[in-house]
């Protein structure tokens, strides 16, 4: 098996950033995709530029913080800010989503890093609209798209992704280290197999506007716990990223 563990939510805070940054040091985080639009992405990008092995690819945002374009009027709410996914879904104008993707995306390569590969925000790409403004984007220039079931098989085929993604390995209940050995077991025999991960430490960033907090300092242990790693090397199991696909 060849493994990509990717870290979403780069960028969202400087803790989360650190996080990363630590999984892919000291533990199996082998790739991670930035969000273009915080406030915390150049720290994020200048922890990238320090540590590149790692992959980065660009994490398309639509449902947290502010878009990086004007006039996106069907993506915002009263106060500017991106609006919730099911308002999003209602709301949104498909041509408002091509415009500011391809900001994020501009911006992204305004930072001097070559993508490794596209996801988004809450699987936002999963909406068949979505992923084909997300297929432009990735064909244009020549990169992987995680790979989401809800999407067919037949959109990929002329799209790089991995043969198969999990996203499982998240709350409390399915992040322990054994929990993570048995998902690895169940999948041996995949050619190539991506793991979403959320891994970070915590600030007030992430405590007062994440729903998903305190388990992503148990994430992180798990990414660097021995007898994962052990695992890995045991069943001879290759870590990559998305360049290696």
């Amino acid at each position: 098996m060849r493994l990509i563990m990717n870290a979403d939510d780069f960028g969202i805070s400087k803790a989360i950033n650190l996080g990363i940054i630590e999984g892919f040091k000291n533990g199996i985080v082998t790739s991670t995709t930035l969000m273009c639009n915080m406030e915390t992405t150049e720290h994020a990008v200048n922890l990238a530029k320090e540590n590149s092995k790692l992959g980065v690819g660009i994490h398309l945002v639509l449902t947290a913080g502010r878009p990086l374009s004007k006039n996106v009027k069907t993506l915002v709410d009263n106060e500017g800010n991106f609006l919730k996914y099911d308002k999003m879904v209602e709301s949104a104008c498909i041509e408002d989503i091509r415009i500011e993707f391809r900001n994020q995306f501009e911006k992204f390569l305004s930072f001097g890093i070559v993508p490794t590969h596209i996801d988004t925000h809450h699987h936002v790409h999963s909406i068949e609209s979505v992923f084909e403004v997300v297929a432009e984007l990735a064909k244009e220039h020549n990169i992987p798209i995680r790979h989401i079931k809800a999407i067919g098989e037949e959109k990929y085929e002329s799209i790089k992704t991995t043969t198969k993604f999990v996203d499982s390995f998240y709350n409390l209940s399915m992040i322990e280290p054994q929990m993570l050995i048995n998902l690895l077991e169940d999948n041996i025999n995949v050619d190539s197999l991506e793991i979403m991960c959320h891994p970070g430490y915590l600030d007030s960033k992430i405590i007062s506007s994440s729903s998903y907090a305190y388990p992503r300092v148990k994430e992180l242990e798990t990414l660097t716990n021995k007898e994962v790693i052990q695992f890995i090397n045991e069943k001879n199991i290759e870590l990559i990223n998305f360049k290696d696909i």
